[in-house]
């Protein structure tokens, strides 16, 4: 129902129930009138008895004339009188009383019938919105009103729009999952193949030298030595590919936990150039390694109530991002800095930047750009947006107009 007819059906009530009351009123007032005057005539008659005996019986004479019958504890009442005998109520007044108590009445039980069908009309149409949810029609809206029924649609409306979007995280997730699960099968897939050529390749050594004939003198021992430093690369191709599967193991139960909100914070304050010195840290034997300084200036103390060892992690991997994409011979940059609203740090290299092709989907799994290094299996950044945005920060990356890739975190103040 729309807010008039609310209103016309509560002004009907109204109308109705005053009705009702005037009626009551009416002749309760009726009565209260009939019945002081009843007991004022039969005081007066009283009296004028009293002062005038011999008048007795003119006045019993007179009441009988006028047919007046009465009751009450006066000389009215030991004749047998009653005061709707006594002709002072106008008959016209009670009919009048009793039509507006029926017309009262009458009104008030159309306004009744009209609400409850009303309503009766409204749980239908909220019935049948259930039911055409129920059996999957999508994009209903319910028309807005203001009555009684108001707060219940808004709840049903609420409801069902949290399942539609229920449903949709669900079939979002199941899409997720079958792409995942067909990443993971590629990302498996190399390190393996790569360890199968590799066990075959030296079983092809081994079976040669069972079979080939071995020169003798000098020419042996090199013959030996060459067959042993194949063996050794084919023994180092295998750990590195192992590494690798145990390392894309350890990120795929990582990601499982954030995926399925078991991932437990330890969140406190904590200094920002401590994370960084501790990310950095753990990092010093690559950066060597590469020839690639590390830039952290001491900006002063500054807390974001964070997990320590989480968010060190997610860090070491932005610093590592960065130092893959920059030179020999360069460096990767820290900053931090706070305002009222966030405290901001920022991790810069000095290399060509991001492809423009890769900036929408640096963060996604598995994606690897197309200057990615082998070694990747396109885990890390995703991993670091997942562990920032679950302790309510925010990431992003750009370049830098004069060159080199940034990566930008916001961890905004309570």
């Amino acid at each position: 129902m729309s807010k008039k007819s609310n209103i016309k059906i509560t002004a009907l009530f109204v109308l109705s129930v005053s009705l009702i009351v005037a009626a009551m009123t009416t002749y309760l007032l009726t009565l209260y009138y009939r019945h002081m005057c009843f007991h004022i005539l039969g005081g007066f008659c009283d009296s004028m008895i009293e002062n005038n005996p011999d008048s007795r019986q003119a006045v019993l004479k007179l009441l009988k004339t006028h047919d007046f019958h009465m009751t009450g504890e006066n000389i009215l009442s030991d004749f047998g009188y009653y005061p709707s005998n006594l002709g002072i109520m106008d008959t016209k007044v009670l009919w009048i009383a009793v039509s507006v108590f029926l017309a009262g009445g009458l009104l008030f039980l159309f306004t009744f019938c009209y609400w409850h069908r009303k309503s009766d009309n409204r749980i239908q149409a909220l019935t049948g919105y259930l039911e055409k949810i129920n059996t999957g029609v999508q994009g209903l809206v319910l028309e807005s009103s203001d009555d009684e029924f108001s707060k219940l649609q808004d709840e049903i409306y609420k409801t069902v729009t949290e399942l539609y979007q229920t449903r949709e995280e669900a079939l979002t997730a199941r899409n997720n999952f079958a792409e995942n699960l067909s990443n993971i099968a590629h990302q498996l897939k190399t390190p393996i193949t790569s360890i199968s050529l590799t066990v075959q390749t030296a079983k092809e050594h081994l079976e040669n030298a069972r079979t080939a004939e071995i020169p003798q003198g000098r020419a042996t021992g090199a013959y030996l030595y060459a067959i042993e430093q194949a063996n050794r690369r084919n023994i180092k191709n295998i750990e590195r590919q192992i590494n690798r599967l145990m390392h894309l193991e350890e990120a795929l139960l990582l990601l499982s936990r954030i995926d399925a909100g078991t991932l437990a914070f330890e969140r406190k304050p904590t200094d920002v150039f401590t994370i960084l010195s501790l990310a950095s840290d753990n990092l010093y034997e690559m950066f060597m390694q590469r020839n690639v300084l590390i830039d952290i200036p001491e900006m002063g103390g500054m807390d974001i109530n964070v997990d320590l060892n989480w968010t060190m992690e997610a860090v070491m991997n932005l610093m590592k991002n960065c130092m893959e994409a920059t030179g020999t011979g360069t460096a990767v940059h820290c900053s931090y800095e706070k305002n009222p609203l966030y405290v901001q740090i920022r991790i810069w290299d000095e290399g060509k930047g991001f492809a423009k092709e890769d900036l929408p989907h640096l963060f996604e799994r598995f994606y690897r750009g197309e200057n990615a290094k082998n070694t990747g299996i396109g885990i890390g950044l995703c991993l670091s947006k997942a562990i920032i945005e679950m302790q309510e920060g925010i990431i992003r990356a750009f370049n830098f107009p004069n060159g080199g890739a940034c990566f930008e975190i916001r961890f905004y103040t309570p």
